[in-house]
This record gives structure tokens, C-alpha cells and sequence, in this order.
């Protein structure tokens, strides 16, 4: 790692004790190396690149400071945090870190080009609007999350027998019904 760049994470995470959003760290990075300057993030690839070699050596230090026994850091976009060693929670984990191998390995950062960045982001919104969906069906059933299937089908029986027509119920709350119950769906759901 570079060692600048490493000395220069850990004084202002040390000067943040309460942590930083990737955001804030960036823009105090932004002061002392111009890989974090404006440049750096004025399209979606160079974006992605920026974050990508942030977390490559936030991940690095933070695999060092648990080696020395000085440290530990919590990683994330919305919150980074510079925490005291501790024996039971500074030692490296027994489980593989899908995102520590992701950001370690400069392969992934080297591979992914624009067009993999611009899918990625469709993916994401694609998601997005599924959840925001998701909310919207629920509140339909007057449930909301967390919740499980069977729970949600449990509601919806008992909604569409209410309002069944043949019960004298009103057709467009049914339909409003099994709109909400087919965005519900177990294969629906594995497809966000």
C-alpha cells in the first residue's frame, strides 16, 4: 500500500472519531492526492474507479492495523470508522469477506469498464424500484417490512375474501389485491 496515502487515511479517520461517509473521506482526500480530486469521479467509470482504489486501501489497512494489533476499521460507503483493537472483535474473521476479496484483488478493478459500470447501475436502480415496489404492495395488504411470505399470504387471503365481490366486497380493491399479491410472489421477489 501506498504509504502516504495509508498514514494519510489513518490521520483523518483518527481526527474523525465518529467516522466519515465515503463522500466526506474522499473530499479530505481530495487535499492531498489528486487520484481523489474533482477529476476523478466526472463520469460513472471514473466514479467507480475512485471508490474502487479508496476500498482496495481501506481494506488494506484495515488488514494491516488488525496484523499489528493497533486497530480495527469499519468499512462502509455510508459510515467508515477507525476502531480500538480489541482481542475478540480486531482479529481477522474465520469467514471469507466477499467484499474484502472483491476490493483486494485489483483484477476486478482492472476488468470492469464502463459498460459493466453503466449494467451495474441499471441493475441497481432496477432493484431499487422493486423494493419501492415492494413497499407500495405491502402497504396495499396493510403490512410492511420486515415480513415473511407466509405471512404475507396469510393477509392476502384474508383481504381477498373481505372484499370479494361475491361477499360484497367492490371489485377495484380485489383487483388492488391481487395486484399487490402478484408483486409478492416468491418468484417475483427472486428475481429483485
Amino acid at each position: 500500500m501506498n504509504p502516504t496515502l495509508a498514514e494519510t487515511l489513518l490521520a483523518i479517520l483518527r481526527a474523525h472519531p465518529d467516522g466519515l461517509s465515503e463522500y466526506d473521506l474522499i473530499r479530505k482526500l481530495a487535499h492531498d492526492d489528486p487520484a481523489f480530486g474533482p477529476d476523478a469521479y466526472t463520469d460513472e467509470l471514473s466514479l467507480f474507479q475512485c471508490h474502487f482504489i479508496l476500498f482496495h486501501h481501506l481494506y488494506r489497512l484495515r488488514d494491516d492495523l488488525w496484523n499489528e494489533r493497533q486497530g480495527d476499521l469499519a468499512i462502509h460507503c455510508l459510515k467508515i470508522v477507525l476502531r480500538p483493537y480489541s482481542d475478540g472483535v480486531g482479529r481477522l474473521p474465520t469467514t471469507p469477506d466477499p467484499l474484502r476479496a472483491y476490493y483486494l484483488d485489483l483484477s476486478h478493478l482492472e476488468k470492469t469498464g464502463k459498460q459493466e459500470i453503466l449494467e451495474l447501475l441499471d441493475t441497481f436502480w432496477l432493484r431499487f424500484a422493486r423494493l419501492d415496489q415492494r413497499a407500495e404492495a405491502l402497504n396495499a395488504l396493510g403490512l410492511a417490512d420486515p415480513v415473511a411470505y407466509p405471512e404475507i399470504k396469510r393477509r392476502y387471503r384474508e383481504l381477498a375474501m373481505e372484499h370479494h365481490p361475491d361477499r360484497g366486497g367492490e371489485m377495484e380493491k380485489l383487483q388492488a389485491i391481487n395486484a399487490a399479491m402478484g408483486l409478492l410472489e416468491p418468484h417475483q421477489e427472486s428475481k429483485m
